[in-house]
């Protein structure tokens, strides 16, 4: 038997640059590689890149909501602080963004410019009142518990 692993996530987007910007900002990926206006290659890590972006213009349809489809990528950081200092980040650009508790994770869902979901995530299954599993527990997680310590 062979093991896998996700080596990265491809997103077609309207404005090469637009996304540029917002993905080195929001998730403080760099860019390793382009390929003039069409193609960046991003990374959070040693990788090449974890993700690729694709421009597919101005012009490009929207995709259809209730259709099947990527319904977000997430991106995991490694500790309470660094959520917290994500979830400030967002809410000072003006992004919205909707924080859900799922008692093995705190999530923070939100859109990039061209629609794409996404979710930054911080593994809880080890903290005191962590879950080992998720159960189907989607509870709103106020800024005030976000925020707390910091």
């Amino acid at each position: 038997m062979y093991k896998t692993n996700i080596g990265h996530v491809h997103l077609k987007v309207r404005d090469l640059e637009r996304s540029i910007d917002f993905y080195t900002k929001v998730l403080n990926f760099k860019v390793t590689e382009r390929v003039s206006n069409h193609y960046a290659f991003l990374t959070g890590g040693d990788a090449h890149h974890e993700l690729a972006l694709q421009n597919v213009g101005s012009d490009a349809p929207e995709s259809d909501p209730a259709g099947v489809g990527l319904y977000h990528a997430a991106f995991e950081v490694p500790d309470r602080q660094a959520f917290a200092e994500v979830y400030k980040n967002l809410k000072a650009m003006g992004i919205e963004v909707s924080p859900i508790n799922h008692h093995i994770s705190w999530a923070l869902y939100f859109s990039d410019p061209d629609g794409n979901g996404l979710e930054i995530y911080w593994d809880t299954r080890k903290e005191k009142k962590g879950a080992e599993l998720w159960r189907g527990f989607s509870e709103v997680l106020k800024s005030e518990t976000i925020l707390s310590d910091f």
